[in-house]
């Protein structure tokens, strides 16, 4: 049985949420330069803004988003607001080396970068898997487990209707990467071989770029217009990547991403871990080691919202309940009753010892 987890002071807790501030009004005025203005356009009767650059630039457009207090809010600041990046980075050394939390590989980090400064998560791309996860003891003020947060991949995630309603494109995302690393090559895809989902470096370092699969099954890659690739399409990757949260990744002076809401990454991997079949079994246990240290955490300062996501995960059918159920059978035993008596089901079934 894992020990019980050891909330972060509320200290760590408050620089942390001082950092997530900071990393968003910068990653807002990096998107925009210091020329050009803001309109409004109305679609279906609601209002998006758009950053209009000055003719000298051809009179292109950026997306900023829907119309929310928050972003007015960030309009209104934006010839004053500048980069604090002494700052971010002090906070961050506070969080990595006396809190202790995970930051990604160096590598890792600079590719974080370079996609949120080419605007994937500005256009509503999702960063999931382990880098995802590393972002989670600072959002839960928690210590997860070392062993659950290694990787040398970076996963992204968008919804196919989303990356063509934005209008609006980061650059190919093969230039992207290559920016990081000259040895990025695109990796063909099985089922078509001048398509592109997943890029990799010399290293062995790679990038993959998913999409929900919510038609019939099909390994056939599907176009993200926005982020400039194709994409593999995923099964239950539109439970995992709706309604994301911003986080910070701990790496330079802060990287401002999206990642799924931490009881739906719980959840998900609970669904994916028991539907592993061939290679994929492997990552099992890295799967259910972060499930059982998150739900360890989420029973305790999130139980509202993982009662909401487990029932909303039970409203999808029988399949989806018997994987979860079936996983969650494989967790520590005291883990597993704390969930269950969250989520309202009977303390039964086999216990692991």
């Amino acid at each position: 049985m894992p020990p019980a987890p050891r909330p972060l002071s509320l200290s760590f807790q408050t620089t942390y949420a001082e950092l997530l501030e900071q990393c968003s009004l910068d990653a807002f005025n990096e998107a925009f330069p210091e020329a050009g203005t803001f309109v409004a356009k109305e679609v279906a009767g609601k209002r998006y803004w758009y950053f209009q650059l000055p003719a000298s630039e051809g009179q292109k457009q950026r997306y900023a988003g829907p119309e929310t207090p928050e972003l007015l809010e960030y309009i209104e600041q934006h010839r004053q607001a500048r980069t604090a990046e002494r700052s971010r980075r002090s906070l961050i050394s506070t969080l990595v080396r006396t809190a202790g939390l995970p930051r990604p590989l160096p590598k890792i980090g600079e590719i974080v970068a370079a996609l949120a400064k080419a605007g994937v998560f500005r256009l509503r791309g999702v960063l999931v898997g382990t880098v995802a996860y590393q972002t989670y003891p600072a959002s839960l003020a928690i210590r997860l487990p070392a062993a659950s947060t290694a990787t040398q991949d970076v996963d992204i995630a968008q919804f196919n209707n989303v990356s063509i309603a934005v209008q609006d494109a980061t650059a190919p995302m093969i230039d992207v990467l290559r920016a990081v690393d000259e040895s990025f090559r695109p990796v063909p895809h099985l089922s078509d071989r001048k398509r592109t989902v997943t890029y990799r470096a010399a290293d062995g370092i790679r990038v993959d770029f998913l999409t929900p699969n919510e038609g019939k099954d099909t390994d056939k890659p599907k176009r993200l217009p926005a982020l400039g690739t194709d994409a593999e399409p995923l099964r239950f990757l539109d439970f995992l990547i709706h309604q994301p949260e911003p986080a910070v990744v701990l790496h330079g002076a802060g990287i401002y991403v999206s990642v799924p809401a931490p009881e739906r990454y719980a959840v998900h991997k609970l669904i994916v871990t028991h539907r592993r079949v061939g290679p994929g079994k492997a990552k099992q246990a890295k799967d259910l080691l972060q499930a059982e240290a998150l739900l360890n955490r989420l029973v305790d300062v999130r139980p509202e919202e993982l009662r909401d996501v487990w029932q909303e995960a039970v409203n999808r059918g029988d399949k989806w309940s018997e994987s979860m159920m079936a996983s969650l059978a494989h967790l520590d035993a005291k883990v597993r009753d704390r969930t269950l008596a969250v989520i309202g089901k009977p303390l039964s079934g086999r216990r692991r010892s």
